[in-house]
């Protein structure tokens, strides 16, 4: 069995995907054999200090320890290893890589925000998009937010921003980004009628499936923010006791909640549809294309 797996490593959490490559019709695509969810929230150092402390580099350390031998055990061929936007800032990332190379041997690479959005989009989910209608791919992570939009399937305009959840939490957002985020949309969407959205990231998956909405069913603006009101309406605690969200997901919910309305009210999104991918899907998807494309 051949077998592929993704490292994210993110602001809020870092990620391991083992895949199953599987070939039908000599189209190769994958199954989700096995997945691993570390809340290290390297987001609350590099936002603030704009530096990984020691106490967070070796708990990235024992992880990528742990990752190693899992993807030993599983006997996975080809991997790919991705930090994003804490890494991107922490003026210690370099360092770090260097160091889980010389400790584990495992390559991990930086990527910039264009590179990320790119690996999103690897995807391909706009393959199973409706032609009549123009999308908005919007990816909420913790330390940046990917824009994408597509025409007829096909990617128009793409970007990245320094909007995320752990950032707002932090109050690390800055007013400048939103404007510049306001402007970017404005320009790649006023042309176009009909739009809807494509939510993917760790927060929109978890309100989609916290609406009961039916799968392939879009989220609607609306629901959205009466279920936003809902949960602002509890503590985190009772989000954690009585709504049974993991800690490490009930603060950050809010703000993701806020960055996808808010980018839905300023393009006039009613609907968002939520394939319940993400960056780890992406990087499989590209180690598919690369290998056996």
């Amino acid at each position: 069995m051949l077998r592929y797996a993704a490292i994210d490593i993110g602001s809020n959490a870092v990620r391991l995907l083992i895949a199953d490559i599987i070939s039908k019709d000599n189209e190769f695509g994958f199954k989700k054999n096995t997945l691993v969810r570390v809340p290290l929230r390297l987001g609350d150092d590099a936002f603030l200090d704009h530096k990984i402390s020691e106490r967070k580099i070796n708990d990235l350390l024992k992880t990528m320890i742990a990752f190693k031998n899992l993807m030993e055990v599983y006997q996975v061929s080809k991997y790919l290893a991705c930090a994003t936007s804490a890494m991107r800032e922490a003026q210690n990332g370099n360092e770090i890589i260097a160091l889980v190379k010389k400790e584990t041997g495992l390559d991990l690479e930086i990527i910039q925000g264009q590179r990320e959005a790119n690996i999103i989009y690897a995807n391909h989910i706009e393959e199973n998009l409706d032609i009549s209608k123009n999308y908005l791919y919007i990816d909420v992570g913790g330390g940046s937010t990917e824009l994408s939009v597509f025409v007829n399937k096909v990617p128009v305009a793409s970007r990245s921003f320094n909007i995320g959840t752990i950032r707002i939490l932090d109050n690390q957002d800055k007013d400048e980004t939103w404007e510049e985020m306001r402007l970017w949309i404005k320009e790649h969407t006023r042309d176009y009628k009909n739009m809807a959205g494509i939510g993917t990231g760790g927060n929109i998956n978890k309100l989609f499936k916290m609406s009961r909405e039916k799968e392939d069913m879009p989220l609607s603006l609306l629901k959205l923010k009466i279920m936003y009101n809902e949960l602002n309406g509890y503590s985190l605690k009772e989000r954690i006791n009585i709504l049974g969200l993991n800690p490490d997901r009930a603060d950050v919910i809010i703000p993701a909640a806020e960055i996808y309305m808010t980018i839905m009210k300023w393009t006039g999104i009613k609907q968002i549809y939520i394939p319940r991918v993400g960056m780890a899907d992406g990087i499989i998807n590209l180690l598919i294309e690369e290998n056996l494309g």
